[in-house]
């Protein structure tokens, strides 16, 4: 016997093949964001982002001096170029937020440097913030879920004419494609995908200009820093707009909902890789092997979908079981506790999207195998009943007939087709393209689904291009107000 040498850990003697590298980032925790890399210059890029559109309308409402708000613009320009080094090595007794602008008005004297506080406070401001802070992991979640959803689809096409049997109550129950269970599971994404958008809408209204709740006799335009930063609207009360979080609780409810659809399918998907069912198989770089076992192959991703997808279901509760602690106003228990599952929700939903993508493009069905159990299932003694029931029989004596038959297969070892005397017409498959009624296997529903990914795609593509147009907008705002 010949043995391979080892490959850096990568060939295993059965394996050959090393994991996926974007499966191997998610499941070894090496995918970091950049704000967890820099969560003092990620909060500082996002209080800078709401003071430059803030200074910008006040210039233009004529609420401050236009000189005045020139130099602070420009210092905050050189703040942002510098990546902040100036400001990252201060105390911060009291937060970041008044240690960037105590250096700003260090820097240019009250008369200045403190004007940038006008009309506002952190109250609003943290809210603002909060909301800027969600786009990214929002629209990370967003693409891993498109991806999902066209990989469904596309793999839902492929095997449209795949056989196997659909299961109840984890027995055969009647004949399906596998095309068909992925055109399904696609639905179920893709109506999470607009939950999601639904979401993201609150994403969208601004709540700067509500002060600390009770709005400002300063002549501010919310609607016009609401374009500068990309939303489509502002917050109409200022109650509500300093008060709530409700974002956050709608994309984790979205999520956690998406999340018990990632579940659902892992739980399918392994049993349908076992050895036991051996109706699937998955590639070997999605699989792990064991560090004793030499025979195995491991789909062990689908273990780690089903531990991370759960991830939103309980940043949910630990959110909503934060929030009901405090009264309808701006609240720590709110703005800041129960915001901070909001992140690791959305980041461990996204990777279970990610890796049951890869799984999902990964795997390819054994059709003998799905074959041969739908045919062992009897899985044709429904489609066999409402045959007898087209030739006139009542349903109800079609079913026990039909029973009678399955048993007269068992004990004889039979087919039900030889039992029956069907022996052609009841074949799984031929079965299953007959179902052409009630979203059958044999009816095409994937044109449908086509159109729901493409007008979610173009919704989500709109936000994207929304936000990103608002920060070139921004940005040529600040460029003439310095130069006025």
């Amino acid at each position: 016997m010949t043995t391979a040498p080892a490959r850096d850990g990568v060939h295993t003697g059965r394996l050959t093949s090393a994991l996926d590298p974007e499966a191997h980032a998610i499941v070894y925790d090496q995918r970091v964001s950049a704000d967890a890399a820099d969560p003092l210059g990620g909060e500082l890029r996002r209080i800078s982002q709401v003071d430059r559109a803030h200074l910008v309308m006040l210039t233009e409402r004529g609420a401050v001096d236009p000189g005045r708000a020139a130099a602070l613009l420009r210092a905050v320009e050189e703040l942002r170029a510098a990546d902040f080094a100036p400001v990252r090595g201060r105390p911060m007794p009291r937060g970041v937020y008044l240690a960037y602008e105590g250096w700003l008005i260090e820097q240019l004297g009250d008369e200045t440097g403190g004007i940038l506080h006008t009309g506002r406070s952190r109250n609003d401001l943290n809210a603002t913030t909060a909301r800027l802070k969600a786009r990214t992991p929002y629209l990370g979640l967003l693409d891993a879920v498109d991806r999902l959803a066209a990989v469904l689809l596309a793999q839902a096409d492929r095997y449209a004419d795949v056989t196997m049997p659909a299961y109840t109550h984890g027995q055969p129950a009647v004949p399906i494609t596998y095309g068909h269970y992925l055109a399904g599971v696609a639905g179920a994404v893709l109506r999470a995908y607009g939950q999601l958008l639904d979401a993201g809408r609150q994403l969208d209204v601004n709540p700067l200009g509500a002060g600390a709740i009770g709005g400002t006799s300063v002549p501010v335009d919310p609607e016009r820093t609401a374009l500068l930063l990309g939303f489509t609207g502002a917050v109409p009360n200022s109650v509500d707009a300093v008060a709530s979080r409700d974002f956050a609780l709608s994309l984790l409810s979205a999520s956690a909902t998406l999340g018990v659809t990632l579940a659902r399918v892992a739980r399918d998907l392994s049993v349908w890789t076992s050895e036991e069912a051996a109706l699937l198989r998955v590639a070997d770089t999605l699989v792990g092997s064991s560090s004793m076992m030499p025979q195995k192959r491991n789909p062990f991703l689908l273990e780690h979908i089903q531990g991370r997808s759960t991830a939103s279901l309980g940043a949910f509760t630990s959110a909503a079981s934060a929030m009901t602690t405090a009264g309808y106003t701006n609240a720590i228990a709110v703005g800041t506790e129960a915001m901070r599952h909001l992140w690791p929700g959305l980041s461990d939903t996204t990777d279970a999207v990610t890796l049951l993508r890869l799984v999902v493009a990964g795997i390819e069905p054994r059709p003998e195998r799905m074959t041969e159990r739908a045919r062992e299932g009897f899985t044709a003694a429904t489609y066999l009943a409402e045959r007898l029931v087209a030739d006139g029989m009542p349903f109800r004596a079609a079913h026990h007939k039909v029973g009678e038959t399955v048993l007269a297969a068992l004990g004889s070892g039979r087919s039900l087709e030889e039992t029956a005397g069907f022996e052609n017409d009841l074949a799984p498959d031929r079965v299953a393209a007959a179902c052409v009624h009630g979203g059958g296997p044999g009816a095409d529903g994937l044109p449908p689904l086509h159109r729901q990914l493409a007008a979610h795609r173009a919704e989500s593509a709109a936000r994207r291009g929304r936000w990103s147009d608002a920060e070139e907008l921004l940005g040529d705002a600040v460029r003439k107000a310095v130069r006025a």
